[in-house]
């Protein structure tokens, strides 16, 4: 289990097997190699496993079911319900972690890694560590972004990215715009309706596919498993008419029709809304659509085609980067966007014996695809002639 910081110990001549980050990812990648015989050590720059998800709103449900979102070698827990919670979900991960009894060294933040003579140097706040592969896994949304929007700093109500959001009681009886119409936009907006917000918007500059969360008791992260390999066009058609049946026309309540079909949007990393009861909202006028914001000007929030609302606070639902520039910019193993060139089993030239998982937000969830992961990954690690044996 943990090993604390480091400091003070003394660090073995080279570890087998290096993994960054202890979230899902990290932690199903060590316990998919520790079932092959190789005891990775887990590096992590926060105080506890799964604080992470800790710092996520109350609200937060996993919106892929339990069944189909199980780590390698531990079942999630059949208590934790359908839809498991936040708080179900950092019980797993810390249970997850002391039953497959896992190396983790916590608050010990990864500066860069670069190639040593015989493997990979990583340079962390407790110091140099060497070893022969590394798994990086420091998480889908590791550094929030709000855009630069012109006039911010004059805005004299609340602006915060949602990563800061805890609970719609903190906006009750208050004027609230959500900015982005992703699944944590969607279900931010929700919440502040039912804690009593005053008055919801929601601005949206490219209108989202939305989904029913199930159909006829079938979760749709089933379907999209067996969709996932069929043509894009082919997913686009069946989405397309499944929406329309199952959600109906939006646009009537202000809705901008998807810019896309569903499996061309995710490719482009837009995945769609799975609806926990913003169907209903938009449906009622309980959340208004309004258009993107283009910036702010004192009390007002200045909207597209010269629009403007007050709103005594803005959740900015904007995204996150993936953030490993600074560790691993120099590697060319990153795109333009600061994404992963390859990811599960596949190294880049550049970086043998580096694997990536947990960079991707697939429509069959992405617990599930970790798990795919990391057993892929320890099999390639498990059979890689570049490993120094013992």
């Amino acid at each position: 289990m943990a090993e604390g910081t480091g400091a003070g110990r003394q660090h073995p001549l080279r570890e087998r097997v290096i993994v960054v980050g202890a979230g899902p990812a990290g932690l199903s990648a060590a316990a998919a190699l520790k079932s092959r015989g190789i005891a990775a050590l887990v590096l992590d720059r926060d105080d506890e496993v799964g604080s992470t998800w800790k710092g996520h709103y109350d609200r937060l449900h996993l919106h892929t079911v339990r069944w189909l979102s199980n780590l390698p070698g531990l079942r999630l827990p059949r208590h934790e319900g359908r839809w498991v919670s936040r708080d179900g979900v950092v019980r797993y991960l810390q249970e997850y972690a002391r039953f497959h009894d896992l190396r983790i060294r916590l608050r010990t933040k990864v500066r860069s890694i670069r190639p040593d003579e015989h493997g990979w140097r990583v340079h962390s706040s407790a110091g140099d560590l060497l070893c022969d592969a590394v798994v990086i896994a420091t998480g889908y949304n590791r550094e929030p972004v709000i855009p630069e929007w012109p006039g911010a700093d004059s805005f004299t109500g609340e602006l915060i990215h949602s990563s800061r959001y805890r609970s719609g009681e903190d906006y009750a009886n208050r004027d609230v715009l959500v900015v982005g119409a992703g699944n944590s936009g969607a279900e931010i907006a929700v919440d502040l309706v039912e804690h009593g917000a005053r008055k919801v918007w929601l601005s949206v500059r490219t209108g989202p596919n939305i989904l029913r969360r199930d159909l006829l008791g079938l979760p749709t992260q089933a379907i999209g498993v067996g969709l996932r390999r069929l043509p894009p066009r082919v997913v686009d058609r069946v989405a397309g008419i499944t929406a329309r049946l199952t959600v109906g026309d939006l646009t009537r309540y202000g809705m901008p029709a998807a810019g896309a079909g569903l499996m061309t949007r995710v490719s482009q990393e837009r995945i769609p809304i799975l609806d926990v009861g913003l169907i209903r909202l938009l449906k009622t006028g309980r959340v208004e659509v309004i258009p993107a914001v283009e910036g702010f000007a004192g009390a007002d929030v200045v909207l597209t085609h010269d629009g403007r609302v007050q709103a005594d606070a803005v959740i900015a639902a904007t995204g996150f980067r993936r953030g490993l520039e600074r560790m691993l910019g120099h590697l060319n193993v990153l795109d333009a966007s600061g994404n992963p060139l390859v990811h599960g089993a596949t190294t880049h030239p550049n970086a043998p014996d580096m694997y990536f998982t947990g960079f991707t937000n697939p429509i069959s969830g992405m617990f599930r695809e970790v798990a795919i992961d990391a057993r892929r990954i320890a099999r390639a690690i498990a059979g890689s002639p570049a490993l120094v044996s013992g």
